[in-house]
């Protein structure tokens, strides 16, 4: 989807003023948070010219050797991009640049986005560490010369282009989005039992354990989220040839990134305000109080609040199914081995929502900007979760699932692959072998009955 279907929503968007309730991110959700401001950094000015405005998204030929390419108007000198150093693909935005940092450029500008460094704002940016730190890339797109205002003037024509009026690039055809909604909301309903499907069953918890861990309702309530990563799991396989098809390691990155996203949005789509209850997928419903006795007491009111909201928005089964896909892929995740491939399968899924909202909401012009700000609401919930899982590890007299230790293992550095995990205790492996064992986890999820799952 190209750049331009999204920027009438991309105001919109900066325009509610809707106050978020937790720190805004667009990264990893076990990072720390940046600011909800959406504004311009205040870097240095950049170095631009009128002549590198014009020449912004000329590209260079694929060999001089070929006869048949034609020269650039203004050739490439520099073989590199400056940004990264990774091989560049021409002129854009005013300098010698990559696909990948052209793309982070444009998103972040037409965004208006603001990141903020976890060092001291001078990180290394190279083909490897580009996606580790947003504020400090964008700052060397700046330095290096990249304009703004060729990005708000994206639809300047290149200089060897005729005079003649240039139609922007037509959207996904119809029938293909239609396709993309379809196989989502197909491999959501197939991991993903609605509540009136599920035969409802609470349990009793001990009364003396009042605002205390109840360690028979974490027992529960562990295995049943064990059951869900093992159906969100299911659910991204599902998505083919889309997540199937990109390299073993990002789907890893990506799965581990969103579990708990998925997870959350999963159970607040189960809500029922009627009984403030939540019910998981082997129909046991659990109260506010039992959810926070079963280990989840930093974030329960957090889980509830947005419980809350997204029963005020009336989602359907396929907008969160379309929800749960974009916590998926994402690719401003950290650690991705090839962040262009996941960029164009995410803007295929936000143009799917943008589409299926705007057919089924049409007095609702604000609900597609919404539906997007529940998906940064949910990082910071998921943040937190993440953080109290960690916390539970270490002080539980019984052992965590370990399903549940491997999806929410923090990354390794390359350095470190002799040394064994902090959280797993696992040995660091290659992600084929990885991917290997966390499907051989789920399958083995399959056969028990303890985690309240079928296939």
């Amino acid at each position: 989807m190209d750049s331009h279907l999204l920027s009438p929503y991309l105001g919109v968007l900066s325009s509610l003023q809707q106050p978020f309730p937790f720190p805004y991110s667009t990264t990893c959700p076990f990072r720390h948070p940046s600011t909800s401001t959406l504004a311009y950094p205040t870097p240095l000015r950049p170095l631009y010219s009128a002549l590198s405005l014009v020449a912004h998204e000329v590209q260079r030929p694929i060999s001089s050797d070929d006869p048949t390419s034609a020269p650039s108007l203004f050739p490439c000198t520099d073989q590199t991009c400056t940004v990264c150093h990774d091989r560049s693909s021409g002129f854009h935005y005013g300098v010698s640049s990559c696909e990948g940092c052209k793309g982070f450029f444009r998103r972040s500008i037409q965004k208006r986005l603001s990141y903020k460094c976890l060092r001291d704002r001078c990180c290394a940016i190279t083909k490897l560490t580009r996606n580790r730190c947003q504020f400090c890339r964008l700052q060397k797109c700046l330095q290096m010369g990249m304009a703004k205002e060729a990005v708000r003037n994206d639809r300047i024509k290149k200089p060897h282009e005729d005079s003649q009026h240039q139609e922007p690039a037509p959207p996904l055809a119809i029938s293909k989005v239609e396709r993309l909604i379809q196989l989502v909301l197909t491999a959501h309903q197939d991991t993903f039992p609605s509540l009136q499907q599920l035969n409802k069953y609470t349990v009793k918890s001990n009364n003396e354990l009042q605002n205390k861990l109840d360690l028979g309702l974490w027992d529960k309530f562990s295995n049943l989220a064990t059951g869900c990563i093992v159906k969100i799991v299911e659910f991204a396989k599902r998505l083919r040839p889309g997540f199937t098809s990109l390299s073993i390691a990002d789907q890893i990155t990506l799965l581990k990134a969103a579990c708990l996203d998925i997870l959350i949005l999963r159970m607040c789509t189960r809500y029922s305000s009627a009984e403030d209850t939540m019910t998981f997928s082997d129909g046991l419903t659990l109260n506010r109080q039992q959810l926070h006795n079963a280990g989840l007491s930093p974030l329960t009111e957090h889980v509830f609040a947005f419980a809350w909201q997204l029963l005020a928005l009336q989602i359907d089964q396929t907008e969160a199914a379309l929800l749960s896909s974009l916590c998926l892929v994402c690719g401003d995740r950290a650690d991705l081995k090839e962040p262009e491939a996941v960029e164009k399968l995410q803007e295929s899924l936000l143009e799917a929502l943008r589409l299926y909202v705007s057919r089924n909401r049409p007095s609702q012009p604000h609900a597609f900007p919404k539906l997007l700000m529940k998906i940064t609401e949910l990082r910071a919930i998921s943040a937190k979760g993440a953080e109290r899982v960690i916390t539970l590890n270490l002080e539980l007299p019984i052992s965590m699932p370990p399903l549940i230790k491997e999806m929410l293992e923090p990354p390794r550095s390359p350095d470190s692959s002799s040394s064994p995990s902090t959280v797993s205790g696992c040995s660091t492996v290659s992600p084929a072998h990885r991917w290997q064992h966390i499907q051989e986890g789920c399958n083995r999820g399959f056969h028990h009955t303890e985690y309240g799952i079928s296939q």
